[in-house]
């Protein structure tokens, strides 16, 4: 159930109760692609930084350990001892980034496993009950991510048979909740608005797709190569035929100037990789804007990465210790950036969802671009 509390401009606070608890939007997901979040970070790290949802990926678990395993062990949120929300991918963007490896046909993908080269099919019969086996929180359907640079030809054939798929991922997941061994019966499933750059086709795909009364819309293939100008456009046109009534994803953004743009255009759920990234790289968040710690200038620094921020690292250890812990490539320098870079991200949301709450949100958008970029 989605509930909009407030709404400043377009930005959206709302909130969404789900079986695992609510959501308050907008949020940023922290993806833990195989069930943990890359850089050492344990579950309890995640109650500690504010973490509202967990996002796992529905084809690496598969491969491993394979989603028989988590089911016979009570589901991912037993599995990996999360209590909170967890978002789980359907694997069409892997089959995306496979493209060397896979034949997308009608009735699926074959594609061969990254791991030991296996062959493996998914369609969306597959995706969903892979998903209904990890028993996650939100289920996304299996979609073709075409590549942005495609003909529009091949995007329109590639967005009528994502369309024909959501349909065939809408009856399977309410056949499986009604499954008697199913965990989960109350597993949500959002749909996929895609389109690559072209208007009027995302258009189209978003108004076809919302006469299917999902539990939630996400736009994909929009962190695929095309430049931020032209995701902004593709928001601008596509969000406003895309149910207001249910949450919007933007699948795989982004940045913090992404997110704070994108709020602006309605959207309130996020993920990326970014922060846990960048984090293992030694670059961190601030709202000074991103610093690289391997740079020598912080050798001698003893402040934390930023003054005043509560999170584990800043709590704790200076620049020139966590520098030092990065050149000695001792994991407890990764850990500790990509503990503070989720951190800022989930604080972020937090700063955000206070400042559409107060009508505010415009001056915070503004004062918050402005610091990141040095102004």
């Amino acid at each position: 159930m989605y509930k909009i509390i407030k709404k400043d401009g377009l930005a959206k606070r709302g909130r969404l109760e789900t079986v695992h608890g609510v959501i308050e939007t907008p949020v940023f997901m922290n993806v833990g692609t195989a069930a943990a979040i890359k850089g050492a970070v344990a579950t309890e790290d995640l109650q500690q930084i504010k973490t509202q949802v967990e996002l796992s990926n529905t084809y690496h678990l598969h491969v491993r350990p394979g989603d028989q395993v988590i089911k016979k062990l009570g589901g991912l949120h037993k599995f990996m001892v999360w209590d909170k929300p967890i978002l789980t991918d359907s694997g069409g963007f892997q089959v995306f980034s496979l493209a060397g490896l896979r034949k997308i046909k009608e009735e699926g993908v074959y594609f061969q496993s990254h791991i030991d080269g296996r062959k493996i099919f998914m369609g969306p019969e597959e995706s969903m009950q892979i998903q209904s086996n990890l028993a996650s929180t939100i289920a996304m359907a299996f979609d073709e991510c075409p590549s942005s640079v495609a003909s529009r030809e091949y995007i329109q054939n590639s967005v009528d048979r994502t369309t024909r798929w959501l349909k065939r991922c809408k009856d399977e997941m309410a056949r499986l909740n009604t499954l008697e061994d199913t965990i989960n019966k109350n597993q949500l499933l959002f749909g996929i608005n895609q389109g690559a750059i072209y208007e009027d086709i995302r258009i189209d795909h978003a108004k076809r797709i919302a006469e299917l009364e999902l539990d939630g819309y996400a736009l994909g293939g929009l962190a695929v190569g095309e430049s931020h100008e032209e995701m902004y456009r593709i928001l601008d046109a596509t969000v406003p035929h895309l149910p207001e009534n249910k949450p919007t994803y933007l699948m795989g953004v982004g940045t913090p100037a992404n997110i704070l743009e994108a709020v602006d255009r309605g959207v309130d759920f996020f993920d990326c990789v970014y922060p846990s990234r960048n984090g293992r790289h030694g670059h961190v968040y601030t709202n000074h804007g991103k610093i690289n710690l391997f740079n020598a200038k912080y050798e001698l620094d003893d402040r934390p990465i930023e003054e005043g921020c509560q999170c584990p690292a800043c709590r704790t250890y200076s620049r020139a210790y966590i520098r030092h812990l990065l050149k000695a490539k001792e994991m407890l320098g990764m850990r500790l950036c990509v503990l503070h870079n989720l951190y800022f991200y989930n604080t972020m949301m937090e700063e955000i969802r206070e400042a559409i709450e107060e009508g505010r949100y415009q001056e915070y958008k503004k004062q918050k671009l402005d610091m990141m970029s040095g102004k």
